[in-house]
């Protein structure tokens, strides 16, 4: 089997390329398309590990060469969001059930916000997979909670516009990536999920600064990915 993992920052997947550094794997980068990928052999199966940059373009990039060119059967993306549910709290983890842009709008044709001809407003992510991580948040004692994951080419920082985006599209989180992923997945039929952890709560509360919440994220982002490869019978 070949899987992608894919974060927008560089800091969120480090972790995960040291563990299989440390591990004793070799891994070898491949420079294409302004970007590198990090491929590593376990056994009968290959992993493919990538910071995207940060913006749905990269990730839409990004998702799209490992699935054309190197044939990656699932999509996992790891990464941070903003919490819009009451609910979430800062270090949260949250899965997306379906995902949908919330900056696309040709509500002047007569379209629905978030929708594209040919397309949809909300892109489902794969059960299977949103099944495994659930069965891996039992295992790590992490709570896990599930909800619609809004993305756009824009941090949000205002709240009308955070709550316009709960009424329009009934989101949990919002972040700058997922939906392209998901719209590059159900193009080819690629089965992904998309993992988020939340890096600030929907009243702005947060108790550590942005850098060291990044740091705790992304090693549990990298404890998680690991063990979702694990229930898909990687060999690590």
């Amino acid at each position: 089997m070949k899987i992608g993992i894919i974060g927008a920052m560089i800091e969120e997947v480090t972790p995960l390329v040291e563990f299989f550094k440390n591990q004793g794997y070799k891994i070898e980068e491949i420079a294409l398309g302004g970007n590198v990928f990090h491929k590593i052999i376990i056994q009968n199966d290959t992993l493919y590990i990538a910071y995207s940059k940060i913006g749905k373009v990269h990730a839409a990039i990004t998702a799209s060469v490992m699935i054309a060119r190197f044939e990656c059967e699932r999509i996992i993306f790891t990464g941070v969001a903003g919490g819009l549910d009451s609910r979430l709290k800062v270090g949260d983890l949250l899965i997306a059930t379906k995902l949908a842009q919330h900056d696309v709008n040709i509500t002047a044709f007569g379209h629905p916000l978030g929708f594209i001809p040919e397309s949809a407003v909300y892109i489902e992510a794969d059960g299977a997979l949103n099944a495994i991580a659930k069965k891996v948040a039992q295992k790590l004692n992490k709570p896990l909670m599930e909800g619609i994951i809004a993305s756009g080419d824009q941090f949000i920082c205002d709240e009308s516009k955070k709550q316009w985006i709960i009424q329009n599209f009934q989101a949990s989180a919002v972040e700058m990536e997922g939906a392209s992923v998901a719209v590059v997945c159900n193009a080819f039929k690629i089965p992904f999920c998309i993992l988020r952890s939340i890096s600030d709560s929907a009243d702005g509360s947060a108790d550590v600064s942005f850098d060291e919440f990044l740091e705790e994220a992304a090693r549990v982002s990298a404890q998680f990915s690991i063990e979702i490869l694990k229930e898909l019978g990687v060999k690590i």
